[in-house]
């Protein structure tokens, strides 16, 4: 347990997302040393590169396996059911301390458009796309609000001069973010509207 710079408290813990049983340790866990969660953030990743194509590295030379079923439970386990199983253990407890606010914001960085070279990946944050919405729909009479960050490249320690190229040469990369840029607008997401702002 420790600080966060602005003063809060927090707790790191570790879990296998892809275990069902997880949300519930987790939830469990936050409430004992935190008290009640009324903020989500499902950006978990249980990422690998795999890809339809007969090739054993991707275009930046980094290694690639063919899409299989031990990809896609791989990721789908983590991104997808993971997180559904996490919205719908917000919501139950959120229902049961009969809250009145509450906030979930999922990371996507694939979608609908597909994801080349990270075919299960894409196709988890898609998924993931999908629950998000789901939930902003179903729980808004809740008080929750349910959103998707979409966040561009963002540089975590893996960004080599070969992926920051790539990014400058693509037309639907915008740049290379710092996770402090997605942190703010994850933040905006999870706050309280002040009492002069209009209804939405």
């Amino acid at each position: 347990m420790g600080s966060l710079g602005g003063g809060g408290p927090a707790v790191a813990l570790e879990a296998d997302l892809a275990d069902e049983a997880t949300p519930g340790r987790l939830f469990d866990a936050a409430e004992e040393r935190l008290g009640p969660v009324d903020i989500l953030i499902n950006n978990a990743s249980g990422w690998v590169a795999d890809t339809f194509k007969e090739a054993e590295t991707d275009r930046l030379q980094r290694s690639l396996g063919p899409v299989s079923a031990a990809t896609l439970d791989q990721v789908y386990f983590v991104d997808a059911r993971g997180s559904a199983l996490m919205i719908g253990e917000f919501a139950r407890r959120h229902r049961e301390q009969a809250a009145t606010w509450g906030r979930i914001v999922g990371l996507s960085s694939g979608g609908p458009d597909g994801f080349p070279e990270e075919v299960s990946y894409g196709a988890a944050k898609a998924a993931l796309e999908n629950l998000t919405m789901s939930a902003a729909y179903e729980l808004a009479d809740a008080g929750i609000t349910a959103n998707i960050v979409h966040p561009p490249v963002t540089d975590t320690g893996w960004i080599t001069p070969e992926v920051e190229a790539e990014v400058l040469r693509s037309q639907i990369l915008f740049h290379v973010a710092t996770p402090e840029e997605v942190a703010g607008v994850v933040c905006f997401l999870c706050s309280t509207p002040h009492a002069s702002s209009p209804p939405t």
